[in-house]
């Protein structure tokens, strides 16, 4: 641990215990790849921490973390390190489907795969509302309007960090709207921040159930919303986004063998079904599968 200039900076080298391939940066702008490294603005409560990591080799990655206090800057390197997954031992997971007919390829020969995760479960709840029932590249101009807007900015770095549950609470519907959210989105964007500024819904809580609950009888919160939150900001491989238009297209194309066939919802859950624990991961690696041309052309049982 270091000080410089009244900061403390942490680094902390880490061995992987599976193969893990440091990504680069996030369409919404606040991950940002500089030269071989990544950074992230973070901050814990209202101190900002600019965190990174680099990968010099494959079995080595530095992470860094720079803040006012020692304690905000270990849990800005907890935070990364929760985004990037690397931690995470993918052996068990590897061991049982490295032969499955749909996902094997992509398992024996993605290793370092893992699910893009926020720092911040809250995030991930905003950016699901966001990316509801539209195309994810205009959902991406949407974030980056709210980040530019209504996010905080590290003056030093340059970067930014989303805006928090208070701020999008504190906005009116029609200033969420203006950014290009659907008037229905905007309110119910601005209702999913005011549970969790007021403290009604923590979702760092270890009972996540509690707040899904909670969140579930918002109008405009359903399913897909909660298990992108699960998935991506809770780290719940046990979930995945059935209502995905991206999984509607892939089941149905696996199901039926016609590669225009669109699955629905109950058909996708039923699919995953085989994957146990394992389902957002599993996900993923369909995913990969489908964009490299390694899915099966024959019908799969769903």
């Amino acid at each position: 641990m270091a000080a410089e200039g009244g900061l403390v900076e942490v680094r902390v080298e880490v061995v992987p215990p599976w193969p893990f391939r440091l990504r680069g940066g996030s369409p919404d702008g606040l991950f940002r790849r500089r030269g071989p490294a990544v950074q992230r603005l973070v901050h814990v409560g209202d101190e900002p921490v600019l965190v990174g990591a680099v990968q010099p080799r494959d079995d080595l990655v530095v992470f860094g973390a720079r803040a006012r206090t020692s304690p905000a800057a270990r849990e800005g390197l907890r935070r990364l390190r929760f985004a990037t997954g690397v931690d995470e031992d993918h052996r068990a997971f590897h061991e049982r489907f490295r032969r499955d007919p749909v996902i094997g390829r992509a398992v024996r020969e993605l290793p370092h795969l893992r699910v893009w995760r926020r720092p911040d479960p809250f995030e991930a709840l905003a950016w699901a509302v966001c990316e509801q029932l539209i195309e994810f590249s205009r959902a991406v101009v949407i974030q980056r309007r709210l980040i530019a807007a209504l996010g905080r900015r590290c003056p030093d770095s340059g970067l930014r960090d989303a805006p928090t549950a208070a701020v999008l609470a504190a906005q009116a519907p029609a200033r969420l709207a203006s950014f290009d959210l659907a008037g229905h989105r905007a309110i119910t964007l601005r209702r999913v921040a005011l549970e969790v500024a007021r403290g009604r819904v923590d979702l760092s809580a270890p009972d996540h159930e509690a707040g899904w609950r909670r969140l579930r009888r918002i109008p405009g919160v359903g399913a897909w919303t909660l298990e992108m939150l699960a998935l991506q900001g809770q780290g719940r491989y046990d979930h995945v986004p059935a209502a995905d238009l991206g999984y509607l297209k892939l089941v149905g194309r696996l199901v039926t063998g016609n590669p225009r066939a669109r699955a629905d919802e109950a058909e996708v859950r039923g699919f995953f079904e085989r994957y146990g624990e394992f389902k957002g991961l599993a996900g993923e690696h369909l995913r990969a599968a489908g964009a490299r041309g390694w899915l099966p052309a024959a019908p799969v049982r769903a």
